[in-house]
């Protein structure tokens, strides 16, 4: 007997491409069928390690999140337990926007911090699952690229901050979905 799945919009910001070199700088979480279930937090950093850009994205800095950033054990352990009461009885799925970068953070940090990962080995990428469906190549699955019926507004505090981008990606997969057949079946004129 299976589980509901429950879909988990995920996304993170870090300091560098990939993790253990660099750190999970914060990490933004809803439930996709209600955005305003949320998760968030920001993380002490595990060395000095970064890549100027990351830092520019985000807005973040090391320093701040060395006085006020939440232990990665402890962190880790919250979005967790949010996790498990967000699924209930139900089988987590993680969602996110190019997920293999952000999969790939979470993944290391759970197992790193807890030794498992409640998402289990994988995770669904709205990216691709976009480009199934529609037939495009990879460069038109950016975000900036997407059909306006697939973009949300923007809500929160703006773009690249780790909460906003997993309400507003879980909004482009909502709209995905409910398109599907649109995108399956698109009308020749």
């Amino acid at each position: 007997m299976s589980h509901p799945e429950v879909y988990v919009s995920v996304d993170i910001e870090a300091a560098g491409p990939i993790p253990g070199e660099y750190s999970m700088l914060s990490l933004g979480a809803c439930r996709l069928d209600a955005p305003e279930n949320t998760f968030y937090s920001e993380f002490r950093p595990l060395n000095d390690n970064f890549v100027p850009e990351a830092l520019n994205v985000s807005g973040l800095k090391l320093s701040d999140l060395r006085e006020r950033g939440r232990d990665p054990a402890e962190a880790m352990t919250a979005f967790r337990e949010w996790t498990a009461g967000v699924a209930k009885n139900g089988t987590p799925v993680f969602v996110g926007f190019n997920s293999s970068f952000d999969w790939a953070f979470v993944n290391w940090y759970f197992h790193k911090f807890l030794g498992e990962n409640p998402f289990g080995i994988g995770a669904v990428d709205i990216k691709a699952y976009y480009m199934g469906l529609t037939g495009c190549p990879w460069e038109e699955t950016k975000s900036s690229r997407l059909p306006i019926i697939l973009k949300p507004k923007r809500q929160g505090r703006g773009i690249h901050n780790a909460l906003s981008d997993a309400i507003y990606q879980a909004g482009i997969f909502s709209r995905l979905v409910q398109e599907r057949a649109r995108l399956l079946n698109p009308k020749r004129e």
